[in-house]
């Protein structure tokens, strides 16, 4: 039996997707048979993801937002891939609290969130090409067992 998996899906960066992408993923991910916690934590940070390329990546523009999604095994891994305006200083966006758009009342935790829910996440950008936010998390493994 193959223990591999993927998809791929492409959306207009409009709000009214947000919904789409968490249910998109969720669904892809049901044959990992997670806990309804795991997959709560696996739609907020897409969720995350998505929200940060709709109101950073492209603000009053609408791009494409694609999400490809892998299950190796037990491990889930997770691309949100947008052609944005991109992010000058990562390691400041990933601050938490930090917002480039406070007038929005924007909480600025959409990365700590990210990291939070998911094992392993990273960040590559480029202005005025996009930004990619990879993100990993093992299926059945509880982070308490590594503490």
């Amino acid at each position: 039996m193959n223990n591999t998996n993927e998809m791929m899906v492409e959306f207009s960066g409009i709000a009214q997707n947000e919904s789409f992408a968490r249910m998109v993923v969720a669904a892809f991910i049901t044959r990992t048979n997670p806990t309804l916690e795991e997959v709560s934590d696996i739609k907020t940070a897409v969720s995350e993801a998505v929200t940060n390329s709709i109101i950073h990546g492209y603000e009053e523009k609408v791009g494409k937002i694609r999400i490809t999604a892998k299950i190796e095994k037990r491990t889930v891994f997770i691309e949100v891939k947008d052609d944005g305006k991109g992010i000058s200083d990562i390691k400041k966006a990933m601050e938490p609290m930090y917002t480039s758009k406070p007038e929005d009342d924007r909480s600025g935790m959409g990365f700590s969130f990210m990291e939070a829910f998911m094992d392993k996440l990273t960040v590559e950008s480029e202005a005025e090409k996009g930004t990619v936010v990879r993100m990993w998390k093992e299926i059945g493994v509880s982070k308490h067992q590594y503490e």
